[in-house]
């Protein structure tokens, strides 16, 4: 064979492969996932949706007694156009509340999703990398948070908390929600610590801190990304749950908030499906959304699921 050759084809074969669509037609970056792109077009179609609803809809019909009791939706007999989605037994216009209730459910999931991965990273990179006694207090900590009935609790600390706003009850929520990420990024640190890169940091005597978040840290990104919309998922799964037993805030409307006077008015047995629909069909869409990005980042965080179909 010519040597020309040869080498060209061992030219080829050290260049990194790229991922390429199902036809095997053309190369194709991993962030064009279709559950990625899928997962953020319906959270940010909610977003958009209550951000356009704040400028056409009037958010003061949000709160009670700013509308008829007991609409249905317009299109049932008895509905209104000025109310399209109906109201419920206190007063409160439907879409003004998704549309107030939308964001501040969101706002929870992030206020946990932030506070955990702080933590988590900054916990999880420490047992990982410097190992021994840190690592061990640390992994019991976790394991102990872990195993604790996490719902319990909460509703213990919710009952005794006389004002509750949604950062109090997302600071709550976050008390118990860091030992997730502290474990899986202290699983993923391990494994990177072994790695070649790694090593020749430490031979070049780098700084720890360096070596962490310089060096370590930019490989983890993806997987931190999908483990952050993971702890904003459980978060906003958490608050809700608190909500629906009736310990979230009552004064700033949110979907749990919603769902919560709906199940306390027996809105099933009187057959007002859309006071607990829209607002549970409003949060099927956030938790599919982001349940897909979680799927869709850790299929571009990880090598071997990239060539999966999307």
């Amino acid at each position: 064979m010519d040597p020309t050759a040869v080498t060209q084809i061992q030219e080829r074969a050290d260049e990194p492969a790229e991922a390429t669509d199902p036809a095997g037609r053309r190369p194709t970056s991993p962030w064009r996932n279709r559950k990625l792109l899928a997962g953020a077009g319906m959270v940010a179609g909610v977003l958009v949706l209550t951000l356009v609803g704040r400028l056409l809809w009037d958010t003061t019909l949000a709160r009670a007694a700013s509308s008829p009791l007991n609409l249905p939706p317009f299109w049932l007999p008895g509905g209104s156009l000025a109310h399209p989605l109906g109201t419920e037994n206190s007063g409160r216009d439907m879409l003004a509340l998704l549309v107030v209730g939308g964001p501040t459910t969101l706002q929870v999931g992030l206020v946990v999703g932030i506070t955990s991965m702080l933590v988590g990273t900054v916990l999880g990179f420490a047992a990982g990398y410097r190992g021994g006694v840190v690592d061990t207090v640390i992994r019991t900590l976790s394991d102990t948070a872990l195993t604790i009935p996490t719902l319990a609790i909460l509703v213990v600390i919710s009952a005794y908390v006389r004002q509750m706003d949604v950062t109090t009850m997302a600071l709550i929520v976050a008390l118990f929600a860091w030992a997730g990420p502290t474990r899986l990024i202290r699983a993923q640190v391990l494994s990177m610590r072994e790695q070649g890169y790694v090593r020749m940091a430490r031979l070049t005597a780098l700084p720890t801190r360096h070596i962490m978040f310089g060096e370590m840290m930019p490989n983890l990104l993806p997987y931190l990304a999908a483990s952050f919309i993971g702890a904003t998922s459980g978060g906003i799964l958490a608050a809700v749950g608190l909500e629906a037993l009736g310990l979230g805030p009552q004064r700033i409307p949110t979907l749990g908030m919603t769902v919560s006077n709906a199940i306390s008015g027996s809105a099933i047995l009187r057959g007002m499906w859309w006071w607990w629909g829209f607002p549970t069909l409003v949060l099927m869409v956030i938790f599919i959304g982001l349940f897909l990005l979680a799927i869709g980042l850790d299929e571009v965080a990880n090598p071997r699921l990239r060539g999966a179909k999307a």
